[in-house]
C-alpha cells in the first residue's frame, strides 16, 4: 500500500501593518525632533461619526499594553491592538493643501467614507 504525502501549503506573507510615505515620515520626523520630542505617534481607531469608524492619533509617553509596534523609514509608531484588524495594509501620507494640511490614510480596508470625509466604515 502506498501513501501519498502531501505537503502543506506553502504560507504567505503578510502584508505589513502599515507603512509610510516619504511626506509622512518626514513629517513625523520632525515633528519627533521638535514639538513631541521623547513622543511616540499612537494610532487607534474610535467609533465616531456618520460612517462609523474614526482615525485617532495622540503622542504618548509610551505604548500601552498589547499596542503593536510599527517601524518604518526608521521610524517609530504605536497602533492600539484593538485597530490592527482595521488597518493592516495601510499607508500614512502627509497631505497639504491651499486650505489644510495633515496625515490622511489610504486604507484599503474602508469600503467607504462618509460626506465629509471625517469617518469610514469597513
Amino acid at each position: 500500500m502506498s501513501q501519498t504525502i502531501v505537503a502543506p501549503p506553502a504560507k504567505r506573507e503578510l502584508p505589513p501593518l502599515m507603512r509610510l510615505t516619504d511626506a509622512a515620515a518626514h513629517q513625523l520626523e520632525q515633528l519627533y525632533k521638535t514639538a513631541h520630542a521623547g513622543q511616540t505617534l499612537r494610532i487607534a481607531v474610535t467609533t465616531k461619526g456618520c460612517s462609523g469608524k474614526a482615525y485617532d492619533m495622540q503622542f504618548v509617553e509610551a505604548a500601552s499594553a498589547g499596542d503593536e509596534i510599527v517601524r518604518d523609514k526608521g521610524l517609530t509608531l504605536f497602533v492600539d491592538s484593538k485597530a490592527v484588524l482595521f488597518l493592516i495594509g495601510s499607508e500614512m501620507d502627509f497631505q497639504q493643501t491651499d486650505l489644510s494640511e495633515g496625515f490622511v490614510f489610504i486604507n484599503p480596508n474602508e469600503k467607504g467614507r462618509c460626506g465629509c470625509g471625517e469617518s469610514f466604515h469597513v
